[in-house]
């Protein structure tokens, strides 16, 4: 094998989902050698001006038996923070996996919000 592979996906391509559904996830990798464990985590974050924040809100650890394989996981979504846009912020959902001890990670990102759709913050 040349080189790592590593991903995460949604479940049904799915990009929106509301308070308190499910969001499921599909977790493939072929990597050179096999990891100790990985772990998946759903989280928020912001992006923008100013100091970015993360959110751990939930953890899930995966013990693969093997250099390559693949695994369904999810995680049941909390009622808030929901997802939002403004000109100076913006927070978003998503799920990662890292890989245990090497750091190798993957994520996938989606929205979460009233409707499943985002906040979008006027300019003043």
């Amino acid at each position: 094998m040349n080189q790592d592979q590593f991903a995460v996906f949604l479940s049904d391509n799915r990009t929106a989902f509301q308070p308190q559904e499910i969001v499921r996830v599909t977790v493939l990798w072929a990597l050179s050698t096999i990891p100790q464990g990985m772990e998946a985590r759903l989280f928020w974050r912001t992006r923008g001006k100013g100091t970015e924040d993360v959110e751990i809100v939930a953890r899930r650890s995966l013990n693969p038996p093997a250099a390559a394989g693949e695994t369904a996981l999810e995680f049941p979504l909390p009622d808030g923070p929901w997802s939002f846009s403004g000109k100076l912020i913006s927070l978003g959902w998503g799920v990662e996996v890292v890989a245990v001890p090497d750091g190798q990670n993957a994520r996938c990102e989606f929205v979460l919000g009233p409707n499943g759709q985002e906040i979008l913050l006027p300019s003043l």
